[in-house]
């Protein structure tokens, strides 16, 4: 660490289990980068779901995480660990965490870094790591999606959503999306999508249905889960993939499998927060190869909704919680 570098930052921790109100600025320790780590000096933090969570007490750190929340950031190093290799200080990247996030400075291991590409913000940087990883990880690596097949994402204008529409677009699929407004429809449609369903407004099994002429989708990336998921199995084709990374509406159904079994179905899923550093810098790597040049052309672009002060952190997630947003919310520092 160098003579510059300050003792103390500026954090956003949760005082207790409870409503935004309990996110409030507080003195921290500035971390020291550990074996393969380095050290970023934050511009901006992504806002996500699992922060809400975290923050009412039912989404506890991974062991070893940081308790202060935040699971994405942007920023440049300020100071490299023992053994990184690659990196330099003032090199400007974005990162994966598994907390930490919402703080001046974050330690974060070198190898779920990636270079901030050319033509972004801070803050058009930070929106990206925790959905383009979700999703490179659930429907290219679970699901193993194919070009020309049908993906059906459910919360399509939402952080993961967005992401996943243009993703699947990249890879070559046709994507369906649900989404709770004309105007979110209308958002994932100028993004790509080839049909927004306003689930508020018709039944996405039927409309699935004509869409597909009966044949159903291939991959279902799902982040509502409760009522949904019988919904989800009849519409899926022979061999289609579902994939859960939430349950926004309950982890509980009564469900008939009959339907798993004749259509040779696959139901999985997968958290991202505690997975191993080697499993997330694989991810890392095959965004950097896939993913980035697209970015970099303009072909993919972050959709940030809204920015806020790391200080109002608390509006931050009154604003995640109502779902008025399209795309991202993020802290700048």
């Amino acid at each position: 660490m160098t003579n510059a570098m300050p003792e103390s930052m500026t954090a956003i921790e949760i005082v207790r289990p409870g409503d935004a109100d309990v996110l409030v600025p507080a003195s921290r320790p500035v971390p020291v980068p550990g074996e393969g780590e380095v050290l970023v000096r934050v511009a901006a933090a992504g806002v996500n779901r699992p922060d809400v969570f975290q923050r009412q007490g039912n989404y506890p750190p991974p062991k070893g995480a940081s308790d202060i929340p935040g699971l994405e950031i942007a920023g440049d190093i300020a100071a490299l660990g023992p053994g990184v290799a690659g990196w330099k200080t003032g090199d400007k990247v974005c990162a994966l965490v598994a907390g930490g996030g919402y703080a001046e400075y974050c330690a974060v291991p070198a190898a779920q870094c990636l270079p901030v590409p050319g033509r972004l913000t801070m803050a058009e940087a930070a929106s990206l790591p925790e959905s383009f990883f979700t999703v490179w990880a659930n429907i290219v690596v679970r699901a193993h999606i194919e070009p020309g097949e049908w993906l059906l994402v459910h919360g399509g204008s939402s952080g993961i959503g967005t992401a996943a529409i243009q993703i699947g677009k990249i890879l070559g699929a046709r994507v369906v999306v649900t989404a709770g407004s004309a105007e979110k429809c209308k958002a994932c449609e100028v993004l790509g999508a080839d049909r927004a369903i306003n689930y508020r407004a018709e039944d996405f099994v039927a409309a699935v249905k004509e869409l597909t002429g009966g044949k159903g989708v291939n991959v279902i990336l799902d982040m509502v889960g409760g009522d949904y998921i019988p919904r989800n199995i009849e519409v899926m084709a022979p061999d289609a993939r579902l994939v859960f990374i939430a349950f926004l509406k309950g982890a509980k159904a009564e469900v008939n499998f009959l339907p798993v079994m004749l259509k040779r179905l696959v139901i999985t899923g997968s958290t991202l927060r505690a997975r191993p550093v080697a499993e997330k810098a694989a991810i890392a790597a095959a965004l950097k190869e896939k993913i980035w040049p697209q970015i970099e052309a303009g072909k993919i672009k972050p959709v940030v909704y809204a920015a806020f002060p790391l200080a109002k952190a608390n509006e931050a997630h009154r604003l995640m919680e109502s779902s008025a947003h399209i795309g991202k919310i993020v802290l700048t520092v």
